[in-house]
């Protein structure tokens, strides 16, 4: 049965507490982008300029931490690193309601969401790189896939329920609310008794200590891109999810303005599409990390890039020529649960096939090939869409993905490394 495999896995205390919290946090990142938006509403309504430079002090610090996090990620407890950013975060969240709500100047505000997101590039590769030492390697990729859901959860319930409470109880609610998710997700980490698999022999941490002070950060950099540069099963699933995000960034404005033109509305529809594609991504996970054991990895996330592109298209020229929402919402639900295996099986890849002391470095590279693929091809689309039809976009995109796993599907069929 699909649920008692979860249900097992959920037996295991540690990545119990580590899931819950995830779930609470990331609806509490929902209340705080919310209240941001809300909050710039009411300092500067109507800026776009002031609402996009919020958006840049979010993801600036992946480029400029996230190196140098990944490092001390693979130095430190993993535990203790991800309770102390909740902590951290936490406190921080909170001085916006307590003193910088009311401040004349934006600049203040910025800064904490700046240092808070700089905080969280430490977090990320430390929650990707602790689920190994929490389960047995029989279970990881239901972990991974479970880890997944997290996020998945909070894009069906987050966005829709923070809109709500923010409008109702008004922007500082919401940052309090997301200060107060930041302290439960900490306190729930803090409970965490397994400690990672590196810390239990005193001989090795005593040899570890000795090369951390021989070493520097630099150096480890520098290595951690060596070993991401030679292994190809890290260069192979690095590659995927720059293109994914890459397809990521090139539809998300683009579709945002094909589905108020074509539905005819500006936020609502928008926003229940969002919920429909969410359920899929979630169901899609749950029956992947059931049934996924018994595929490769690798021809899954070719065969979801196929399968992902062509829904892309099928939806582009469907709600093109009939705008029904109904319609609109089953295309977006089928398109999640087809994407969702990509992320899960790379996660599980990188896993299997990395050092446990390289996780934090390698993760924190992914995080900026994300990152860096979503916002050079969200910039080359907005201008694309200017002068292009925008369904033509989605089209292109869609047929891109589909031919890059078809080509990838019939030439890694023939490698043995993929069995």
């Amino acid at each position: 049965m699909l649920m008692s495999k979860f249900t097992e896995v959920f037996k295991n205390r540690n990545f119990f507490l580590l899931w819950l919290g995830q779930i609470i946090s990331q609806l509490g990142d929902r209340l705080d982008q919310m209240a941001l938006i809300a909050f710039i509403y009411l300092r500067a309504p109507g800026s776009t300029l002031e609402i996009a430079k919020a958006l840049s002090f979010t993801i600036i610090p992946v480029f400029l931490i996230g190196p140098i996090a990944g490092v001390y990620v693979d130095r430190w407890d993993r535990r203790r690193t991800m309770y102390v950013c909740d902590f951290l975060r936490a406190v921080l969240v909170l001085t916006i309601p307590l003193f910088l709500f009311y401040s004349r100047r934006l600049a203040p505000v910025y800064l904490v969401i700046f240092v808070v997101f700089c905080i969280g590039r430490f977090f990320v590769p430390a929650k990707l790189s602790i689920v190994p030492d929490l389960v047995d390697k029989k279970d990881l990729l239901m972990a991974n896939s479970l880890v997944n859901t997290t996020g998945m959860i909070a894009a069906i319930l987050g966005f829709g329920i923070s809109g709500v409470v923010v409008e109702w109880l008004g922007a500082k609610s919401g940052f309090y609310l997301d200060s107060l998710s930041f302290l439960i997700s900490g306190t729930l980490i803090f409970l965490i008794i397994k400690k990672a698999k590196a810390h239990f022999s005193l001989k090795k941490v005593s040899q570890e200590i000795v090369e951390v002070i021989r070493k520097s950060a630099l150096q480890e950099i520098k290595e951690g891109i060596l070993y991401f540069i030679r292994n190809k099963d890290i260069r192979f699933t690095s590659g995927v999810i720059f293109i994914l995000w890459s397809a990521l960034g090139a539809v998300y404005v683009v579709l945002i303005v094909f589905v108020q033109k074509t539905l005819n509305s500006a936020t609502k529809d928008l926003g229940l599409l969002i919920m429909f594609l969410g359920t899929g991504l979630f169901l899609g996970s749950l029956v992947y990390g059931r049934f996924g054991q018994r595929l490769s990895q690798y021809k899954t996330i070719f065969a979801s890039l196929i399968l992902s592109g062509m829904m892309l298209v099928i939806f582009a020229i469907t709600i093109e020529n009939y705008p029904y929402f109904l319609i609109a919402a089953m295309l977006s639900f089928l398109l999640g649960a087809v994407i969702s295996p990509i992320t899960i099986a790379s996660n599980t890849i990188i896993h299997n096939v990395s050092d446990n002391q390289m996780r934090g470095k390698i993760f924190s590279s992914l995080e900026i090939i994300m990152h860096l693929g979503f916002l050079l091809f969200m910039f080359i689309s907005s201008i694309l869409a200017e002068r292009f039809s925008k369904s033509l976009i989605l089209v292109i995109v869609g047929c891109i993905f589909s031919i890059l796993g078809i080509i990838n599907l019939i030439y890694h069929r023939k490698i043995s490394w993929l069995d």
